[in-house]
């Protein structure tokens, strides 16, 4: 959903209005509310649950068809929420389908999407793609006042106000799923003494920077346990308390970041945070996080009996592109965003 913003401001410049968004999931709203070019959010919890038994699928359709058709671009590789639109009286005519233009050799996720923005359905008819660098190429968010107000107050409650931070995010969606770190299916795991030495070094490398371990509630006893593994005080675990619009205000705060491939990498590139990211079985080339800030972003990858494997990368490795990385100080300087016009 971050990479996804790099299609909506390329709409939003071709229309002139904000788009709307049909997601799954209880992240995306608060990930994109109040975001450039972004329009009204509907959310349902799953697009798989059969409709009959999804009072939230049925809230959207009949919302879907009292704003009546439009053109639609249908940007999930899955099916299921395909008959939502046949519901909601959108045509096929009416629709740009991602199944239709997969993406082109060494192409990024971000630029498949512009390429999406630029072309149109066979109905209604359209205004022309928008010129070639109106938009800037990769994802972006924006951090409102009320995010960096928020974010000042939760800091002061930290004892983190008026301190640099270096961050860490250790953990992914599968860290703690049945309270298994190491399943088969966690491609994205990194042993705890590698996490442990890396802290090390960081503490020894910014002394007067405080280190921030990043996740949802169910990673907090991870971060515990890499702190454990560090032995170095004063490292703050903010797992238990980082819903996602403090997370991306934090990101845009911090000097940089060290993360295995997840979300808050992507969302710390669009808001310009240097980062270090450590990628397992998924594709640099199609996923690398790329911000139109302009962070700086270093991507390792490893392999483990020949194949693309997150334990194939050592602490060494790791320490040395975040010895390399321009750290930022003071928070990032931001384009001003177009002034919310009215959804369609």
């Amino acid at each position: 959903m971050v990479l996804i913003t790099a299609l909506t401001r390329a709409l939003h410049a071709r229309f002139g209005e904000p788009v709307d968004i049909l997601t799954s999931g209880s992240w995306s709203a608060p990930l994109l509310e109040g975001q450039p070019g972004v329009g009204e959010i509907l959310s349902v919890r799953s697009r798989k649950t059969p409709y009959w038994l999804a009072p939230d699928q049925q809230r959207v359709v009949r919302r879907l068809r009292s704003r009546g058709a439009g053109p639609t671009w249908f940007c999930d590789a899955n099916e299921a929420a395909r008959p939502m639109l046949v519901r909601a009286g959108i045509p096929d005519d009416y629709i740009v389908d991602v199944k239709d233009h997969p993406l082109e050799a060494g192409e990024h996720a971000t630029e498949q999407w512009r390429r999406l923005a630029d072309l149109s359905p066979k109905a209604p008819p359209l205004p022309p793609p928008t010129p070639a660098g109106t938009v800037a190429p990769g994802a972006y968010l924006r951090v409102s006042p009320g995010q960096e107000a928020d974010l000042d107050d939760w800091l002061d409650t930290r004892g983190l106000a008026d301190v640099p931070l270096v961050l860490i995010q250790a953990g992914n969606k599968r860290t703690m799923r049945r309270g298994l770190r190491r399943l088969a299916v966690n491609h994205k795991y990194w042993p705890t003494e590698r996490w442990g030495a890396l802290m090390l070094y960081m503490r020894a490398q910014c002394p007067g920077h405080r280190i921030v371990l990043l996740g949802t509630g169910p990673e907090y006893r991870l971060n515990e346990e890499l702190i454990a593994a560090a032995r170095i005080p004063g490292v703050c675990n903010a797992a238990d308390d980082l819903p996602i619009p403090r997370l991306v205000a934090l990101l845009s705060r911090a000097a940089g970041l060290v993360t295995v491939d997840s979300g808050p990498a992507h969302a710390a590139a669009a808001v310009g945070c240097p980062l270090v990211v450590l990628f397992g079985r998924a594709s640099p080339t199609l996923y690398r996080p790329l911000g139109t800030p302009g962070a700086e972003v270093k991507v390792l990858t490893g392999r483990c009996d020949g194949e693309p494997s997150m334990l194939g990368i050592t602490a060494a490795e790791v320490i040395e592109a975040w010895s390399g990385l321009r750290l930022r100080n003071g928070p990032a300087a931001y384009p001003a965003s177009p002034a919310p016009r009215r959804a369609w």
